[in-house]
């Protein structure tokens, strides 16, 4: 069993900054990638930003400049780290990884989700 354990949610002014963080633990044989995506209150769940294995990272436009994904390969860890936050970025965020885990005895590639972390961004 794998669990994706978020925290770092919370409520800060608009301009401010927060950073959240997401555990991975259980059955892992290794980590592909990892990510974060957000759902406002009436929208689709959105990527904010990836990470692979090796470091490589992309963002959605609507954060570029302002976020920054980064993991701890050692620690099953990846960070989100935002600053100079806007009202639109209130939303649940949730961690996601793709791994390697051992199902039934055999190393199957599965994707798992955590329960979310809120954010809300105030004028």
């Amino acid at each position: 069993q794998v669990q994706l354990v978020e925290s770092g949610g919370g409520l800060v002014q608009a301009g401010g900054s927060l950073r959240l963080s997401c555990a991975a633990s259980g059955s892992i044989f290794s980590i592909n990638a990892m990510g974060w995506y957000r759902q406002a209150p009436g929208k689709q769940r959105e990527l904010v930003a990836g990470i692979t294995s090796g470091g490589n990272t992309n963002y959605a436009d609507s954060v570029k400049g302002r976020a920054t994904i980064s993991r701890d390969n050692a620690k099953n860890t990846v960070y989100l780290q935002m600053n100079s936050l806007k009202p639109e970025d209130t939303a649940v965020y949730y961690c996601n990884a793709v791994l390697l885990t051992y199902l039934r005895g055999s190393l199957t590639r599965q994707e798992y989700w955590g329960q979310g972390t809120q954010v809300t961004v105030s004028s």
